[in-house]
């Protein structure tokens, strides 16, 4: 089968349009039936949020179109209230997912390396005013001498290649972590600026690599490892890595993506040479739902950072253009440091959005209310009227 990467990978757009303000038992049902689910006996959850209410009838409904598949889940107070699985994981082998299916992040990975950031940050070992170049090597001036480490943070470098809907380059040769990461870096230090840092916000793959990068130096362990060993160990996170490749199309509790062609029907990702071999801090960790809500929990308790730092990062720095907003009710709506914060219906939401090639995902979090609302999806088909419902109902 002929497989159309330029077209069926979700446009930086569109991906924003699924987006949020701003990571057991299991069914065996047929696609578009649910798999499982668990509900709280709080008093104080809406009907709507229960098992069988709207948002639970209209995600189901979504499914049965085969406009959904995957897993969501609401969560009270940091206990789940509703869980479902739709959908195949592998359609070829006849694999539903699951409530323990681990699915391709995309950019909610960028929450990760954000942490980390902060992590080291709080440590004393990067500062946010400090220029690129006092951590990176094989830059130009005008770039190691200019950007800082806050423009990194909030889209604004001027970094990174100029067409809207495309990630950092990878080919089909990079058939190595290494070989990508080298590949990858070297790349971006080829490109010319956008725009003069600072004077703009615009969302940037590559200025996320390159805070991957600073990790890896400041922390002397690649960037893979450091998230493995300050974030995923100590929030609990047992279901969750950078899988590589051949790791992805060889285990059947990881979701495989099914992107959309051009003309119509979706195919398996994996089998196409732009199949990046794994991921990285801009995209591409893999997480169970329970695993994402564990990050959350860390984020909030203290776990993963000070509650200073969690604020820090996760509130408003910088204003997203209405451009961002596709598929969603006009909000307010800003970028933090690898968090995006909103305001729906006077309340914050905060976390972020992730799409690429037959990925869709959706994170939220109410930290007013103490809800979560999380959708990961091995489609590319949007997901903004389901994170629409969630939002409209919580807040």
């Amino acid at each position: 089968m002929t497989h159309e990467p330029s077209t069926s990978r979700t446009s930086r757009r569109s991906v924003l349009g699924l987006l949020s303000s701003v990571p057991v038992a299991a069914g065996l049902l047929a696609a578009g039936r649910p798999a499982q689910a668990e509900a709280s006996t709080s008093r104080s959850i809406p009907a709507d949020l229960r098992p069988g209410g709207k948002f639970d009838r209209f995600v189901a409904d979504q499914a049965a179109k085969d406009l959904f598949s995957g897993v969501v889940l609401l969560a009270y107070r940091g206990r789940p209230v509703l869980r479902r699985a739709y959908g195949m994981a592998n359609k070829a082998a006849s694999l539903p997912n699951r409530l323990d299916t681990r699915f391709d992040l995309a950019s909610v990975t960028k929450t990760f390396t954000a942490v980390a950031v902060a992590q080291l940050a709080q440590q004393g070992k990067i500062a946010f005013h400090e220029k690129i170049g006092a951590y990176l090597q094989g830059f130009p001036a005008e770039i190691g001498q200019t950007v800082t480490v806050h423009q990194l943070l909030t889209h604004t470098s001027g970094i990174g290649r100029p067409a809207v809907g495309t990630e950092p380059p990878t080919r089909p040769e990079w058939d190595t972590v290494q070989k990508l990461w080298d590949g990858t870096a070297k790349a971006i230090r080829a490109l010319p600026p956008q725009f003069t840092p600072g004077t703009q916000y615009r969302y940037s793959n590559d200025g996320f690599f390159l805070l991957g990068e600073i990790v890896a130096t400041v922390s002397g362990r690649s960037y893979h490892d450091y998230v493995r060993e300050h974030i995923f160990t100590p929030a609990g996170m047992t279901r969750s890595d950078f899988f590589t490749k051949p790791q992805v199309t060889a285990d059947p509790t990881i979701a495989r993506p099914y992107a959309t062609q051009r003309s119509g029907p979706r195919v398996d990702f994996t089998t196409s040479d732009f199949f990046p071999f794994v991921g990285g801090p801009h995209r591409g960790a893999y997480c169970s739902a329970t695993d994402v809500l564990g990050f959350v929990r860390a984020l909030r308790n203290g776990t993963l950072l000070s509650p200073a730092y969690a604020e820090l990062f996760t509130t408003a720095k910088m204003i997203m253009p209405l451009s961002e907003q596709q598929g969603l009710t006009r909000q307010h709506l800003f970028y933090g440091y690898g968090f995006i914060d909103a305001i729906v219906n006077g309340r914050h939401v905060v976390g972020h959005s992730g799409g690429s090639a037959g990925a869709a995902n959706n994170l939220d979090t109410f930290p007013g209310q103490d809800w979560v609302a999380m959708i990961l999806g091995n489609y590319d088909t949007p997901i903004a009227p389901i994170v629409e419902m969630a939002r409209q109902i919580i807040t």
